[in-house]
Order: C-alpha cells, then structure tokens, then sequence
C-alpha cells in the first residue's frame, strides 16, 4: 500500500478511535467498537494496529502531535488578541480535520473545575498553553473561564459541522464564536446602503 494512502487510513483510524475513547473512556472501548466504526473487521484493524494498547498510544501521540502544532504556530506571539485568533484559527483547522482526536484532546480541559492537575507537556496542556492559560495557576479565573469555554464551544461545533457535513460553511462561525467567547467580539460591519444606517 503506498504510504501516503496508509497514512490516510491510519489517521482515520485514530481518529474514530479517539472519538470513541473520549465518549466512552479506553476501558469501555472495544478494539471491536473501533473496527467497526470504521469499517474494518476486528484483523483488519489488528493489521494496522496489533493491539488496543499500541492504538491508544498512537491516538495519544496523534493528538500531542496535533496540540504542540498549534502551540509551536502561536509561539512566536505574544499573548493577546492575535494569539488568541491565530490559536482558534489552527484548532478550527485541526478540529474540522481530526474531530475524533480534537474531542478526546480537549475532554479533559473540561475537568479543570474538578481540580484535575494536568502533567506539564501533556497535549491538553498545550493547547491551553497557546491560549496562555497555566492550568495550575489560577491567577485569573475570567480567563480561563473564557478559554474553556471556547475549546468547549470549538469541540461541540466540530463535531455537529461534521455531522452536518458542513465544515468549510461552518468554519468562520465557529471562528467567531470562538472568539466571541474570549471577548474578542468581531466588529459589526456597516451597512453598505445609506438607508439600511436609518432603518
């Protein structure tokens, strides 16, 4: 099989694989749940992946991968306004193209109210970190308020812009609602007729 196209299906396993493990948790899931998610018989998917250990290690080294490039594309910013659309425009890429992986890598950023500590590195982390929010440090709750509320918001219309089958329509919505829930609230654009500035 050429490896471009084996990349591809490899992805798409992880992908589902990853869905599944964030609704269900590793131990509730199948390497059976997963083969036929995606369509694979049970040896099928033991051919790409030889167990439910070596595809959760490869599902969480996808979505490290996928968090640290967001957090490298941010890096060279400071923290501010730019940071912030430039880390939701590269997580919009990313969720819009790894649902799957983006569900299972922002499912635990949700637990930051139950005192969860998360390992300095882990991919969760990073993507907090590109936001500029130190999950161990509460320095100010507003903020990470906001910025869960955003991945929140990112992961929820990931995965429903999916199911519509409407990614590309939906992308710059969930952009801005995004940034909406930052603060960062987009300019109203002006009327182009005079008579619309009255009405």
């Amino acid at each position: 099989m050429a490896r471009p196209f084996r990349q591809q299906i490899d992805e798409g396993i992880l992908d589902r694989a990853a869905g599944l493990f964030a609704r269900r948790g590793y131990a509730k899931t199948s390497v059976q749940d997963v083969a036929d998610a995606v369509g694979l018989s049970k040896a099928g998917l033991l051919h790409h992946f030889p167990s439910k250990d070596a595809l959760h290690e490869a599902v969480l080294a996808h979505a490290d991968a996928l968090g640290r490039r967001v957090l490298d594309g941010v890096a060279h910013l400071p923290p501010g306004p730019a940071r912030d659309r430039l880390a939701v425009e590269l997580l919009v890429d990313v969720a819009l193209g790894h649902p799957g992986v983006v569900a299972m890598l922002l499912a635990p950023v949700t637990e930051l109210a139950d005192g969860v500590v998360h390992e300095t590195g882990s991919p969760e982390h990073a993507v907090l970190e590109a936001f500029g929010v130190d999950p161990d440090d509460d320095a100010d709750p507003e903020r990470t308020v906001r910025v869960v509320g955003a991945l929140g918001a990112l992961a929820v219309l990931a995965l429903a812009a999916h199911e519509a089958d409407r990614t590309t329509e939906w992308r710059p919505l969930v952009v801005a609602t995004c940034l909406d829930a930052l603060g960062h609230r987009r300019p109203r654009t002006l009327p182009s007729h005079p008579q619309q500035a009255e009405a």
